[in-house]
């Protein structure tokens, strides 16, 4: 996916994919992940969720990576906090109330950048992806992630033919195909999701199930 796209969508607020509380499925499975207080964790392609507040309030360091300036601005200013600023090896970081959103290509990203992170949250990094470019990511996430580090991924599957993504449409066994060479999965829980997604019915869904899947990076 061209960044410029995802910059316009931002320019534009066509940002249907934002998520205006904390997601479900995050609070229902996180704790599965066993990761305390204290603990850092990776949200890639972040936007301004709520989901990193949510996770900051459980005691968690949190590092976001985004491509647009727009939504970083926006997350700090929404949740009422005064960001220091500073630049690095290509990023601009914003960082106040124990949460840092990295502004740059998370393709640019390195091991030395995230030494130290205990979990990852992908809810919107591989769905935003189109399938070419979800391999390359799944790659990325091997490359930058650490033996034993689990990951808390959420996957939307639904009738691709229907409706051009993103989101697009990653079935677990989607989710197996990229990432089982490296990674332990287990799914957690799929759940009807289309009556909670407004802006995907209205684009013609019949059927979205939401899946939540742990995968741990193998040692």
């Amino acid at each position: 996916m061209d960044p410029d796209f995802w910059h316009q969508r931002w320019q534009s607020n066509e940002i249907g994919f934002h998520e205006g509380r904390p997601n479900a499925l995050l609070q229902a499975h996180w704790s599965s992940l066993g990761v305390g207080p204290g603990s850092t964790v990776l949200v890639p392609l972040c936007g301004k969720t709520r989901d990193m507040a949510w996770l900051a309030a459980k005691g968690h360091r949190v590092i976001g990576v985004e491509l647009s300036d727009i939504a970083a601005r926006d997350f700090f200013a929404e949740n009422g906090l005064e960001p220091e600023r500073v630049s690095r090896d290509g990023f601009d970081i914003r960082s106040a109330g124990g949460i840092e959103i990295w502004c740059g290509d998370l393709f640019a990203l390195r091991p030395a950048h995230l030494a130290g992170i205990d979990a990852v949250y992908d809810r919107a990094s591989l769905v935003a992806m189109p399938p070419a470019m979800q391999v390359p990511y799944a790659a990325k996430l091997a490359e930058l992630v650490p033996g034993g580090v689990p990951i808390l991924l959420i996957a939307f599957d639904y009738d691709q033919s229907l409706a051009s993504g993103p989101p697009f449409a990653t079935s677990p066994a989607r989710v197996r195909e990229l990432f089982e060479a490296d990674f332990e999965i287990v799914e957690l829980e799929r759940r009807d999701a289309l009556e909670s997604s407004p802006n995907l019915k209205k684009r013609g869904l019949t059927w979205l199930i939401d899946a939540a899947m742990k995968l741990a990076r193998r040692g």
